[in-house]
């Protein structure tokens, strides 16, 4: 449990927990590194675990008041030489996957396997093979009446009203979580990250570890059928969905998600 300063000033907060291969874990927009609490344990008896709250997030900081996506690759790349860890295994959640896919593509050979969940990360949905400009827009238009039906319910997105529903603590705990970790413009992050998604399927092509792509089918936030074609793109992707399941699949459907997680890293050792 620990902060490491960068060279700009932003303290990024980290804890290791565990022994083994190193797992990397990368949050999204709505948390911070105890977003992980159902995964660390689960893990923690063969792989060393680290989990991190991106720049911004509470407890890290960042000088700029306002995180910037753009600096999220750089660093994890600081916090891994900080922790000497030459490789590592990469989860990532929503935002996460842009941390990840970031990093992967700078450096390679430093990411011996990764998990992206509800995320096409910086890859530019336009591009990805599998999907039509038609079916895109559909579900933008139906995911526009979702977020404004949830609104009017007073129901978060990145929850989904299944799991308020139907896992009511749960779902208390993601806000709280929520609500402690940041308080900045989250819209205005979003806005950045969109922005950012511009890797083509070329570059794409040349993550040449095995890659396992999660989609929630009741994702509000991430269209699950671009996170399929993210899984087509990559040399060594593989997609798995979860029915009934929103954007936070690795909250909501945490044995499921650890199961397949363990078994898919595994096979990376």
């Amino acid at each position: 449990m620990s902060l490491l300063t960068l060279k700009d000033g932003a303290r990024l907060y980290y804890e290791v927990h565990g022994k083994g291969p190193a797992v990397v874990f990368a949050h999204g927009l709505g948390g911070n590194h105890m977003s992980w609490w159902q995964q660390v344990p689960a893990l923690m008896p063969h792989y060393t675990c680290v989990a991190f709250a991106h720049r911004g997030f509470a407890p890290s900081q960042d000088p700029a008041g306002m995180p910037d996506p753009a600096r999220y690759a750089d660093d994890l790349e600081a916090l891994l030489d900080h922790l000497k860890l030459d490789e590592i295994r990469f989860v990532g959640q929503s935002m996460g996957g842009w941390t990840g896919l970031g990093f992967a593509l700078r450096h390679p050979k430093r990411v011996r396997a990764m998990v992206l969940s509800a995320t096409i990360g910086t890859a530019n949905p336009e591009l990805l093979p599998g999907t039509t400009a038609r079916e895109r827009a559909q579900w933008e238009e139906w995911a526009r009446g979702e977020h404004a039906r949830l609104a009017a319910a007073g129901v978060a997105p990145a929850t989904g009203d299944r799991m308020a529903r139907e896992q009511p603590q749960l779902y208390h705990l993601y806000q709280l979580i929520g609500r402690l970790a940041a308080n900045f413009d989250r819209e205005a992050v979003r806005k950045r990250l969109w922005a950012s998604r511009v890797v083509p399927p070329e570059a794409l092509a040349t993550l040449d570890f095995p890659v396992l792509c999660l989609g929630g089918a009741e994702d509000v936030v991430i269209n699950p059928a671009l996170v399929c074609a993210l899984a087509g793109a990559l040399p060594k992707g593989r997609y798995e969905s979860f029915p009934e399941t929103g954007h936070s699949l690795y909250f909501q459907r945490a044995e499921h998600f650890n199961s397949l997680l363990l078994q898919f890293l595994s096979a990376s050792k």
